[in-house]
């Protein structure tokens, strides 16, 4: 799935409870060279609404990749990942934890329960851009994803 190949939209699921964070993504991916669609919840228990198409997510798309920070309201990260990985139908969607936690623990965790990459968010504001640019990079341009379902 490289960006020669695709016509429609990345499709990209940030499920952030920091407004300031989502910010700093939306800016990140507002730069980029690959078109994107950017949909944002701010809980966990969003997120599972919006991955399963329920109530008003009925109509949205099934994300290309996920961001999902692990301290988040309603159900934390480590919840939403653990159904993700759970669930047949979003098995495949790459999920990449996005966290300001270094906790052994969390990294540990988090591969335990299947994430496809563990970052630390940087605090610096020219190095989180880096790194969300960095992030669209991986998954859009090198890596070969599965279908969309």
């Amino acid at each position: 799935m490289n960006s020669e190949a695709r016509v429609s939209p990345i499709e990209i699921l940030l499920v952030e409870d920091s407004p300031g964070d989502v910010r700093l993504t939306q800016e990140a991916l507002k730069e980029s060279k690959l078109k994107n669609n950017l949909h944002v919840v701010g809980d966990g228990a969003e997120a599972m609404n919006f991955l399963r198409k329920k109530g008003k997510y009925a109509a949205v798309p099934r994300p290309d990749l996920i961001l999902l920070d692990l301290n988040l309201p309603k159900k934390d990260g480590r919840e939403v990942l653990t159904e993700i990985k759970l669930d047949n139908n979003l098995v495949h969607i790459p999920v990449v934890i996005l966290t300001v936690s270094r906790s052994e623990e969390d990294i540990l965790r988090s591969y335990g329960l299947h994430a496809n990459c563990y970052i630390v968010k940087p605090i610096d504001f020219n190095q989180f851009i880096s790194v969300v640019k960095a992030i669209e990079n991986f998954w859009f341009t090198i890596v070969k994803l599965p279908p969309r379902g």
